[in-house]
């Protein structure tokens, strides 16, 4: 027999000795007892297995985004330095339809802006303090950002990289905000929910293959006792936030008075 045939072999009658010993010592101190009967295991069931599968999406709420910013430059490709005011000025410039004009959605932020530089009074402008972290997993801090959507009680939150020696858009959500978190290469956005007692809890994490933050989660938790409808905002696929930020560890300043968005590492 092969000495590792006849190693395993050996093991097994010292195994076998060895339960027996522990049975015998089991049996001198009292009978052995059963633990109860075992639960049944319940395993999946298909429902409807003769419906056909789908093979398109049935909403688009544009979660993924990959977009390189215009008009923004990265000096030595150092997302640092960065101005967190010129990459708002460049999404309010890329869509005039939701802050310019009388009837547009987020007038008032675009009218704020002017309040963002040396000169302004910086506690009406609606960009918070930025936060930086390395989510890609390449060494190389992303630039996490947020800012009000006014009026109203909305915040937005973006994810930028550097890709190629230009600034690009990799995570773009509007919501409710109740706290936002950095874990590991994660953001996790909570929000409140229409149904009294709940929370949203929405987590986006990098994705190497798409190059983008994609929304891996996205889950109600219990947060309290409450009985049928909340009379807070109610979520939707184009979402809502507000927000008070705290700085996490790799993060610049605290945020401006304009924003309560909760901004911290675990």
């Amino acid at each position: 027999m092969p000495r590792s045939r006849r190693s395993r072999a050996a093991l097994a009658v010292l195994a076998a000795a060895g339960l027996l010993t522990g049975v015998s010592a089991c049996g001198d101190a009292g009978e052995l007892r059963g633990a109860g009967a075992t639960a049944t295991a319940n395993g999946p069931v298909r429902l409807w297995p003769t419906l056909p599968p789908a093979s398109t999406p049935a909403f688009d709420i544009d979660e993924v985004k990959h977009e390189p910013v215009k008009g923004v430059t990265v000096p030595g490709d150092d997302i640092r330095r960065v101005d967190p005011v010129d990459v708002v000025r460049a999404e309010i410039a890329a869509h005039p339809e939701e802050y310019e004009g009388a009837k547009a959605e987020f007038r008032e932020t675009a009218a704020r802006m002017a309040d963002c530089g040396t000169g302004g009074e910086r506690s009406r402008c609606p960009v918070l303090s930025p936060y930086y972290r390395d989510l890609t997993g390449d060494g190389r801090d992303e630039l996490v950002l947020g800012f009000r959507l006014l009026p109203g009680s909305l915040t937005a939150i973006r994810v930028y990289t550097v890709e190629k020696h230009r600034l690009v858009l990799v995570m773009s959500w509007d919501d409710a905000v109740g706290a936002v978190e950095l874990a590991g290469r994660s953001l996790i956005l909570r929000s409140p929910s229409d149904v009294a007692g709940y929370d949203y809890r929405l987590q986006w994490t990098w994705d190497p293959d798409q190059k983008t933050m994609l929304l891996t989660h996205d889950e109600m938790l219990r947060t309290g006792g409450g009985h049928g409808r909340s009379t807070g905002p109610s979520r939707s696929p184009s979402p809502t936030a507000s927000g008070s930020a705290s700085p996490s560890g790799s993060g610049s300043g605290s945020p401006s008075a304009s924003g309560s968005a909760s901004v911290g590492a675990r």
